[in-house]
C-alpha cells in the first residue's frame, strides 16, 4: 500500500498544481494535500524543503520501512499515479488510443508557450479579452482543433470518452480560454462544461476563490 502526499501551488494559479490534484481526485485517490503558497520575492527558496527541483508539483510516495520517493513534474507524476493504479484507468485501455493520449499530454506539457506565458491561469479573474500575440492565436485554433477532433471521435464527454491523463494536463486551458475570451468554437465550450461540472473542479475553484494571497506577475 502507498501513501500519497502531494505538495502544491496557490491554488488560484497553479495550473501545473491542478492537473494531478485533478486526476487524483477524479480516480477517487486518497492523497494528503500540502499547500505551498508561491513566494516570488525569494523564487519560491522554501520548496526546496520538499522538491528538489524548487518546483510544485512534487508527489512523495510513502513506502513502509523506505525512504519516500519523491517525483517532481506535473507529467511524470500523473504517469507514476497511473502505474501505481492501473485499475483507476487513467489512461485509454486501447493502445492506440493510449498512445495518442500520451502525444497530446505531451504535447501539452512542452508545447503552448505563448498561450502559458501571456495568459496565466487565474481562477479568480473575471472574464475579459485582452490583446495576444499571434503566438496565442496560433495555440487557441490548435486546442480547437484537438479538443474538436478527440471529442467527435470518442463521442465524450472527455477527450477520450473516459477522463485520462490527457483530460488533466488540458484542464487549467479551460480556465484561460474562458477568463481571457479568447475562443467561442462549440468545442471549447462543450468540452470546457463537461470539465467545469466535474466536482473536483468545483472542489478546486471553490477553494481558489477563497485565497487572500496575489501574485502580481499573474494578474494579467
Amino acid at each position: 500500500m502507498h501513501e500519497l502526499t502531494l505538495y502544491i501551488g496557490n491554488k488560484n494559479y497553479s495550473s501545473w498544481s491542478l492537473r494531478p490534484w485533478l486526476a487524483l481526485k477524479v480516480a477517487d485517490i486518497a492523497f494528503v494535500e500540502k499547500l505551498s503558497r508561491f513566494d516570488e520575492s525569494t523564487g519560491h527558496a522554501h520548496f526546496i524543503e520538499f522538491s528538489p527541483t524548487k518546483k510544485v508539483p512534487t508527489l512523495l510516495i510513502h513506502q513502509e520501512n523506505q525512504k519516500p520517493v519523491t517525483i517532481p513534474e506535473s507529467l511524470a507524476i500523473l504517469e507514476t499515479i497511473a502505474d501505481l493504479y492501473p485499475d483507476r484507468h487513467l489512461w485509454p485501455q486501447d493502445a492506440m488510443q493510449r498512445a495518442k493520449a500520451r502525444a497530446l499530454a505531451s504535447e501539452m506539457h512542452a508545447g503552448f508557450m505563448g498561450l502559458r506565458s501571456e495568459c496565466p491561469m487565474n481562477m479568480r479573474r473575471k472574464i475579459e479579452a485582452i490583446t495576444v500575440s499571434n503566438s496565442v492565436i496560433k495555440d487557441v485554433k490548435r486546442l480547437e482543433q484537438i479538443w474538436s477532433d478527440c471529442l467527435e471521435q470518442s463521442g465524450g464527454p472527455f477527450l477520450f470518452g473516459d477522463f485520462s491523463i490527457a483530460d488533466a494536463m488540458f484542464a487549467p486551458v479551460v480556465n484561460r480560454l474562458e477568463i481571457y475570451a479568447l475562443s467561442d468554437h462549440i468545442a471549447v465550450k462543450v468540452y470546457s462544461k463537461a470539465i467545469k461540472a466535474l466536482p473536483a473542479w468545483k472542489e478546486w475553484q471553490e477553494a481558489a476563490l477563497k485565497e487572500p494571497w496575489i501574485v502580481q506577475e499573474d494578474e494579467v
